[in-house]
């Protein structure tokens, strides 16, 4: 079969189906928890989190955990809320500043963009891109772009060092998000919802500990497209539809594809689709609008992703088998 653009497209009414009849069983037999905390961003994939189990455990039982921080745009919170308002379900607002502010993650941050912008202050907006993999093989080099108050764009290749402190700065936010959630989830005997799709979840797109830690993912099987397919047809607010999925970490506005990914996300996904079920380049790249040379260097950065992200996919790791000492519990507990 020739490979096309539709590809990707779902029954959606079967689809959404299956997805709650899946969480109904994870949460309520499996984790027999009474219902879901979901972290809403004002993104896509949340709010398809949320409408879904909504739909599956009863409004009531969801509770859309905000949780801003000085650098998140004002629009995240507004879409969350007019998402919660048209699903009619519960939810609470937890400004983390004052947390981050505290633990020194704003201080860590400030200082790993001196390590660049020495002058960085009062005023300035910056964020981390990546160069475009289609004009050649890319080195993922990470620049830091910043925005001075003056209104003058300057764009400098990060250190390893400032890198990785500014990543484990912004990390820190989506680890304090999560301890949230599972705070709410205790007192009230919900599950976490998970969110991310099956792109970010593939690729590495989270954070350990942080976005990438949940009791249930039940989105992480849908490509991206998918997860706008099925949100429009649960009535997910246009505005969140409409919306260029960002990453909404950094103080300048950022697409996920500047950050992290190789394309936007509706071709991302027919090259990671192509990528996982065998589709030649020379097949993918008429559809997707690109050479065959530029869809295999796609590959082979989906390829690269995996190895070096694997990590973060794995459980703690033991030194020792503790596999009979599980057995000898199971005897005692039987």
């Amino acid at each position: 079969m020739q490979f096309q653009e539709d590809v990707l497209r779902l029954d959606a009414e079967e689809e959404i189906a299956a997805i709650r009849a899946g969480i109904r069983d994870t949460v309520l037999k499996t984790l027999r928890r009474k219902g879901a905390v979901v972290s809403v961003s004002g993104g896509i994939d949340s709010a398809l989190c949320a409408a879904v189990c909504a739909h599956a455990l009863g409004g009531e039982n969801v509770l859309a955990l905000f949780s801003p921080e000085r650098d998140s745009s004002p629009d995240s919170l507004r879409l969350g809320r007019l998402l919660v308002e048209k699903l009619g379900i519960p939810s609470h607002t937890e400004d983390i500043a004052p947390i981050l502010e505290a633990s020194g993650c704003y201080a860590y941050q400030r200082e790993a963009v001196r390590m660049v912008f020495a002058e960085y202050g009062e005023g300035w907006k910056f964020k981390i891109t990546l160069p475009s993999i289609i004009e050649g093989d890319r080195l993922n080099v990470s620049r830091l772009t910043a925005r001075t108050p003056s209104g003058e764009f300057r764009s400098e290749r990060m250190t390893a060092q400032a890198y990785l402190q500014l990543v484990a700065a912004t990390n820190f936010k989506q680890r304090t998000r999560k301890m949230l959630d599972y705070f709410h989830a205790d007192r009230l005997n919900f599950a976490v919802c998970g969110t991310p799709n099956r792109l970010e979840y593939d690729q590495g797109f989270f954070v350990k500990g942080g976005d990438g830690l949940a009791d249930f993912k039940p989105i992480a099987h849908l490509y991206k497209t998918q997860v706008f397919q099925l949100a429009r047809a649960l009535g997910v607010p246009d505005e969140i539809c409409d919306r260029t999925p960002t990453t909404d970490t950094f103080s300048l506005p950022q697409t996920q594809e500047e950050f992290y990914f190789a394309l936007p996300y509706a071709k991302m996904d027919l090259c990671l689709y192509g990528r996982n079920n065998g589709v030649p380049a020379a097949e993918v790249a008429p559809v997707v609008g690109l050479t065959p040379e530029q869809v295999e260097r796609v590959y082979k950065d989906i390829d690269v992703k995996r190895r070096t992200t694997r990590p973060l996919h794995l459980p703690a790791l033991l030194v020792k088998d503790v596999h009979e000492i599980s057995e000898m519990k199971k005897a005692v507990v039987g």
